[in-house]
């Protein structure tokens, strides 16, 4: 694996989890990162934090010329900011709890391409952080499902729109990662979200990363399209084995 001495990088949703856990990877092989999230204060150094709600299109105009101009230009964007918000039949969710999840997850990563894209280098890559909701649906999730089918459909529009232009293109599809995101999903309830990941392996978001340096690394002429990491426990969103506890 060749280190990444010399490039820049923008990663959102660095605060925590899998955006975290990629800043941090990037930073470690050289790369100059700019970190953004709402929780500016939880981003780690060396990675250089400025604020950012990607739902918000000034927020997001705001730090993107903030980025750029701390570094110049940009050879990578992992667009890693998302959520889900509870887990109801869609006859029980609200329009407010859809609106937040359809704007961070596929608004804030489109809008963040958008404005980012004039600033990427030749020999770039955009790493958009999908899920596996978004290729096998599963119960009680109908509009994250939605959200993160939109990712994969944006991420292959985009390769077609890219196609000859020196600039990669990849989505990466985690299955159980474990981060904050079951609890910000079942809004702060640490025994719900903890039961998620009870009886069984998940993948740690350092692992995910290491995936996506893979990704970024290799030769210019090859393209990793797609990613789809799970725990070997774990064959879809619906169906995990758990150990007896």
């Amino acid at each position: 694996m060749s280190n990444l001495e010399g490039k820049s990088a923008v990663v959102t949703g660095a605060s925590s989890g899998i955006g975290e856990a990629t800043a941090l990877a990037l930073a470690g092989e050289g790369a100059r990162v700019v970190g953004g999230a709402r929780r500016v204060d939880r981003i780690q150094p060396p990675v250089l934090a400025r604020e950012l709600d990607v739902t918000d299109p000034a927020s997001a105009e705001r730090f993107v010329k903030a980025a750029t101009g701390e570094l110049g230009g940009i050879d990578l964007l992992v667009n890693a900011a998302g959520l889900a918000l509870g887990r109801d039949l869609f006859d029980e969710s609200t329009e407010e709890d859809e609106r937040t999840v359809l704007e961070t997850n596929v608004n804030g990563l489109i809008r963040m391409t958008r404005l980012c894209l004039p600033h990427i280098r030749d020999g770039g890559h955009i790493v958009n952080i999908g899920s596996i909701a978004g290729r096998q649906a599963y119960e009680k999730a109908a509009v994250y499902v939605a959200s993160k089918f939109a990712v994969r459909g944006f991420t292959y529009g985009l390769r077609e729109d890219l196609l000859g232009r020196p600039i990669r293109i990849t989505t990466v599809d985690a299955g159980l990662v474990n981060t904050e995101f079951s609890r910000v999903r079942f809004r702060g309830d640490e025994e719900t979200a903890r039961k998620v990941y009870e009886g069984v392996e998940a993948i740690t978001p350092q692992e995910i990363a290491d995936c996506i340096l893979f990704a970024v690394t290799r030769p210019p002429h090859v393209n990793v399209d797609e990613l789809v990491v799970k725990a070997l426990a774990q064959s879809s969103g619906g169906r995990i084995v758990r150990s007896e506890t």
